[in-house]
């Protein structure tokens, strides 16, 4: 009998169905549960995608940017905030051979499309605007309305809450950037 035995298991050399049947299963539960990871992370990271180079945060660096570039060089003892805190008036150097402030930087919101403007023009000798526009920038859009204030933040620098949103992409966006006045002017 034990010869019998030795006999049969040296014939059989494949497996039965069953175990090809298990073995089976258990490879597509396998396959099935990578695949729904692989679809989840890749969903996940598309999400995060979108969120890092949505318009809202793009507008938002460009802004804070701007912002403190023009505050940076600006004159300390010539600054206007409107009543409100709506709009930001400076005046700076327009380069290192002038000899008063002969530029102005106007920050404000265009109330029709809600667009953070950069207006830049130049100044006369007594410290009274020319008139003359010399660029005008778009730092940001999709402001939320009332979403843009200025205000003094200890006695040199200026400070910036800019509220941006996307109503599209269900996105929303505060900054609070502060700037230090250098120039005395």
């Amino acid at each position: 009998m034990n010869n019998e035995l030795q006999t049969m298991n040296k014939v059989r050399r494949g497996f039965t169905l069953i175990e090809l049947m298990v073995t089976s299963v258990i490879a597509v539960i396998i396959i099935l549960a990578v695949g729904i990871a692989l679809a989840g992370n890749i969903r996940g990271w598309q999400t995060t995608y979108d969120r890092v180079y949505s318009d809202v945060v793009t507008d938002s660096y460009a802004a804070r940017r701007a912002f403190d570039a023009t505050i940076r060089k600006a004159c300390r003892y010539r600054v206007s905030i409107g009543d409100s805190g709506k709009e930001l008036t400076v005046y700076f150097f327009a380069d290192d051979s002038s000899t008063y402030p002969d530029r102005y930087a106007w920050f404000h919101v265009a109330v029709a499309d809600g667009r953070l403007l950069r207006e830049e023009g130049s100044v006369d000798a007594a410290g009274n605007k020319t008139g003359v526009v010399l660029s005008t920038m778009t730092v940001a859009s999709n402001v939320k309305p009332g979403g843009c204030v200025f205000k003094w933040h200890g006695d040199r620098a200026i400070q910036m809450i800019l509220t941006l949103v996307n109503n599209e992409q269900g996105q929303k966006s505060t900054i609070v950037t502060s700037a230090v006045l250098h120039n005395p002017g």
